[in-house]
């Protein structure tokens, strides 16, 4: 673990935060960046989606630290700061999925390196959300969850689907599986999506800062999904819509206007879940975190409710370890 760059002049009004380079077992080197080291009520582990980074949850981070928590941040192989995969900088990728969990633990071993405060919780979005729920399932020593518009299904077309499994299959057999997924464009989407047509947030001036950021810092931007990413992702969140729910208290939040990831599944998940709860952010997009003060306090006011509630005793994830 060594510092790492945080690039505070897109986040100029956040809380200071120091930054670490991460060597995962297999080799890629990561980064993730810590707000509040001195906070007294625990830490909260935050996964990212798919092309996101760090600076990106600089309110989240500063509402976090206002209410006792510190907050570790990690950018996921392949995007942010952490290497990048490809000699295309700009197609998201990653071998296999579980891949991520090597992230995750380098993550807490970071966590315990640099004595943050217990318990732990978890705050995971989209892509994060898929990561999450795996970690979760495997024993991530967390006391509660929550996720916003978790990746847990990918919205298609019903006919689109078995082309999707199949396409992607096949460039495996053919070695063409780092190119661009059909439909999918070698450029970040804020950059190339205007407002009105976008499917993020609902506020203007959010999709102005993550716009800004990029223009700013433009290595930190990340286009669409390469075909192995793509079915690792159909494989892997097929895969965990089969397995039981983790025993940890969780809340989910899920705009009415998801268009991203698949409800479906989600509220599939959440009504099995014991101890879960689904909370539905009237005319919420995918980032809900990321919508505006008058959508994004409230959620905060629950997520850190939730903590709160759940401060004593050890991690509260009964499930056994794979």
């Amino acid at each position: 673990m060594t510092p790492a760059p945080f690039l505070s002049d897109i986040a100029s009004d956040a809380p200071k935060a120091q930054a670490y380079w991460l060597d995962t077992s297999d080799g890629v080197r990561v980064r993730t960046v810590l707000w509040g080291k001195g906070a007294e009520k625990g830490t909260v582990l935050l996964f990212p989606g798919r092309t996101e980074y760090a600076e990106k949850y600089v309110h989240t981070a500063a509402a976090l630290q206002q209410g006792g928590y510190a907050t570790l941040a990690m950018d996921w192989r392949g995007q942010g700061l952490a290497d990048r995969l490809l000699d295309n900088p700009l197609v998201g990728h990653v071998g296999k999925f579980a891949d991520y969990q090597r992230d995750v633990a380098a993550m807490v071993e970071a966590a315990l390196d640099l004595d943050l405060p217990k318990p732990y919780f978890l705050i995971a979005h989209s892509m994060g959300g898929a990561i999450g729920l795996r970690a979760l399932i495997e024993g991530l020593p967390v006391n509660a969850s929550v996720f916003t518009g978790p990746m847990w299904g990918i919205i298609m077309n019903p006919a689109t689907r078995p082309a999707a499994w199949a396409i992607t299959w096949a460039s495996k057999m053919l070695g063409t599986s780092d190119g661009l997924a059909p439909g999918t464009r070698p450029a970040a989407y804020v950059l190339s999506e205007p407002f009105a047509d976008h499917t993020l947030t609902t506020d203007p001036a959010m999709y102005d800062f993550m716009r800004d950021q990029l223009l700013a810092h433009p290595e930190l931007a990340l286009g669409g999904p390469s075909l192995n990413w793509l079915h690792e992702a159909l494989k892997d969140t097929l895969e965990i819509s089969r397995r039981p729910a983790p025993g940890v208290p969780c809340i989910t939040f899920l705009g009415t206007n998801e268009r991203i990831v698949d409800p479906r599944r989600i509220h599939n998940r959440m009504a099995g879940w014991p101890g879960g709860e689904l909370v539905m952010i009237p005319q919420g997009e995918h980032e809900i975190l990321m919508e505006g003060p008058e959508k994004r306090g409230p959620v905060l006011e629950r997520i850190l409710a939730l903590f709160d509630s759940h401060r004593n005793g050890d991690s509260q994830n009964t499930s056994v370890a794979c």
